[in-house]
């Protein structure tokens, strides 16, 4: 009995330690890593604007608040008549600011109030790029005091953007396979494409700093060029 017992406490200890010698064993080795190649394409389309943003502005001055408004109100509806007849509708205008105080002038240190200054500013959505130079000429005969922040733009921007992006794509596409032929290798399967957007605000055109006088016969002569849309993406492949 007791030769029974010893045999049963040894199959025991063995198997015990059969266990631990299972979970003791260190884990497989992972694969190694898959090799990748990284690069950068870049692309840039042209296009010719189909629009243009203008900001037209009134000043008027006067000795009181009130009468600075007044006055500054009866010059902008002298504009927005001319803008109206120029056949621009109600929803390609709006305010781009409003600003009433007083200038004021330093004496030996003294503070010395002088007159109220109203200015209001409108932005003016053209269309029609080549009737620029005509809205310009109407508005400042209507009363404008100034022409700023003369921009141009697309009406369909982003198709321009979505073209410009899939020929960074492809740039970069056509930089991977060369540098994997370099390697004696051949691209895979694309991995992952990062859009490396870059604001989306239109660069500034120049502006117009004089305005024509009311009297002047020609047009304002405005060249609206070419608007440039890059895009830029990091593309990561893997090789074969």
């Amino acid at each position: 009995m007791g030769h029974v017992i010893r045999t049963i406490r040894l199959a025991a200890v063995l198997a015990l330690s059969s266990v631990s010698a299972t979970f003791a064993q260190p884990p497989q080795a992972s694969p190694p890593d898959v090799p990748v190649i990284v690069t950068v394409g870049e692309a840039t389309v042209h296009r010719s604007p189909d629009r243009a943003f203008i900001t037209v502005s009134v000043e008027t001055r006067a000795r009181s608040p009130r009468e600075a408004q007044r006055l500054n109100a009866d010059a902008m509806t002298g504009v927005q008549q001319r803008i109206t007849a120029s056949r621009i509708p109600k929803d390609a205008v709006r305010t781009a600011g409003y600003d009433l105080q007083q200038e004021v002038d330093f004496v030996q240190g003294r503070r010395v109030p002088r007159e109220f200054v109203a200015r209001n500013a409108v932005e003016i959505r053209v269309d029609e790029v080549a009737r620029t130079g005509e809205i310009m000429d109407a508005v400042v005969q209507g009363g404008a005091t100034s022409l700023a922040n003369l921009r141009f733009d697309l009406q369909d921007r982003a198709a321009a953007e979505r073209e410009a992006l899939r020929l960074a794509v492809a740039d970069a596409r056509g930089r991977a396979d060369a540098a994997a032929a370099g390697a004696g290798r051949a691209i895979d399967r694309v991995l992952r494409i990062d859009d490396a957007r870059e604001g989306g605000v239109p660069p500034p055109r120049p502006m117009m700093t004089m305005a024509r006088t009311a009297e002047a016969s020609a047009q304002t002569p405005v060249e609206a060029g070419l608007i440039e849309i890059h895009a830029r993406v990091s593309l990561t492949v893997s090789m074969k």
